[in-house]
């Protein structure tokens, strides 16, 4: 009992919680978004259409990234605080410590893997033969940047879980600023088009990388990292992977639908009126608001994973169901307010990106209502994933994960063009999100029971 009254995790309001840890989170996860729309923004001014649609053909990549960061990094600190939690605080520092190590050696094996199949990779990915030039300029640099990416993106949630949650945000803001500054800077002043993005991008991640490794060696508060704690160890990486593979998968999921819906676009977009240009760059658009307002839904989410993993190893399951229901509330409504926007103002937003022909703007305000019309429900799937990955149930949390981008939405996106053309793309999304969310529900519900059953025996 004085583990839990000794750590505020156990002993604060979770509305107090929930604002210390999800506010610097979402910051966290929003300045990693804006990475990539940041980019998207410079290039479709300056480069154009061809420009949005390679960064769209490297966005599986930079998913590979998020995918070895979430599985170390919010395996590593959901294993350390459901460890400090149980009161083994001898244990915790090997899980963070091994994390870290493998943090850094899976981005360096991504960044070599890339260099050495980089044009084979960017054909499977689906890049048409004009935009293929593009995408070797951008990713031949920004692969230099995976290490760094991948260590900064895991490195975050090590640092949260730390109880640290403003120098995650500040890791983050600090990189993207410098990335913004650089991307004017060399897209716009010095004219260096895709090369220039790409230098800005990784200047950033390096930046980034340097601060998170910073505290990791000098500020850490909860433990001592020593390096016997680095060193990997089978016993402590298969905890760490258990618990992390739910967010893996989930990224993972999301790089394979990418790879299908940049090569369905290209075949059905060349056989529409729009080409396969133009279907391509404007989901390379849509994707990446997508992912802006998810950004914002997962690092919620991501926020009340300390406090829903150290209450339910101290068995306070009321804890953890009120940061639950607090953070599918705010997130719910935060989605429902963008689908307004979405509905409201398609055109509009994908002017931001750049100027189009008359085709690119009727298939881009289509694709964005229609594509997006259930992001205001689907906004729990993230949050329930993140609930079973935080209490240590990570085969549920995988199951979860897969559900929304693999189980539903990737057969629709297979069978439906077949009959509709380059429209039954459009209606994959919406399918796949509402089916996953009503899934997200039961579950819940389910495991709500379970613990209402282990809280009348505790008692």
């Amino acid at each position: 009992m004085d583990n839990i009254t000794q750590n505020p995790l156990g002993s604060e309001p979770v509305g107090r919680l929930m604002l210390k840890f999800s506010i610097p989170s979402i910051i966290a996860m929003l300045v990693g978004a804006l990475y990539n729309i940041v980019d998207q923004l410079f290039i479709g001014q300056k480069v154009g259409m061809l420009g949005n649609a390679a960064t769209n053909v490297a966005f599986p990549l930079s998913t590979s990234c998020i995918a070895l960061a979430l599985l170390f990094g919010i395996g590593g600190a959901s294993a350390f605080n459901l460890t400090l939690g149980e009161g083994k605080r001898d244990k915790a520092p090997f899980f963070m410590g091994n994390a870290v190590t493998m943090l850094i050696i899976s981005g360096v094996v991504l960044m070599t893997v890339t260099l050495l199949f980089l044009s084979p990779l960017l054909r499977l990915f689906g890049s048409p033969d004009e935009v293929m030039p593009y995408a070797l300029d951008y990713v031949g640099i920004t692969a230099f940047g995976f290490p760094f990416l991948v260590l900064t993106t895991g490195g975050s949630h090590l640092v949260r879980a730390d109880g640290s949650p403003m120098m995650t945000m500040l890791c983050s803001l600090t990189g993207a600023v410098i990335n913004t500054v650089l991307d004017a800077v060399f897209v716009i002043g010095f004219d260096w088009g895709m090369k220039g993005a790409a230098i800005a991008t990784v200047i950033g991640q390096v930046i980034s990388a340097l601060m998170i490794i910073l505290y990791l060696v000098f500020m850490i508060k909860t433990v001592k990292l020593e390096k016997r704690h680095l060193i990997p160890s089978v016993k402590y990486c298969k905890r760490i992977f258990a618990i992390g593979m739910a967010s893996f998968f989930n990224q993972i999921a999301m790089m394979i639908v990418q790879i299908v819906l940049n090569n369905s676009l290209r075949i059905y977009g060349a056989k529409s009126v729009y080409g396969a240009s133009i279907p391509l760059s404007c989901a390379g658009i849509v994707m990446k608001i997508s992912q802006l307002v998810f950004s914002i839904v997962i690092g919620l989410s991501q926020g009340t994973q300390p406090i829903e993993s150290f209450n339910y190893g101290a068995k306070n399951y009321d804890r953890v169901k009120k940061a639950y229901f607090m953070a599918s509330g705010i997130a719910v409504g935060f989605s429902f307010i963008c689908f307004i926007m979405f509905q409201t103002f398609p055109k509009q937003i994908l002017s931001v990106f750049g100027n189009g022909s008359k085709e690119y703007f009727d298939f881009g305000t289509r694709f964005l209502k229609r594509f997006l019309f259930f992001s205001w429900l689907v906004a729990l799937q993230p949050v329930t994933s993140t609930f079973f990955t935080s209490i240590g149930k990570s085969i549920k949390g995988v199951f979860l994960s897969l559900t929304r981008q693999i189980i539903f939405f990737l057969p629709a996106l297979l069978i439906l063009p077949r009959f509709l053309g380059v429209d039954g793309i459009v209606y994959a999304g919406p399918i796949g999100d509402f089916i996953s969310s009503v899934i997200a529900i039961v579950m819940c519900i389910f495991e709500f029971r379970e613990m209402n059953r282990l809280s009348l025996n505790k008692q």
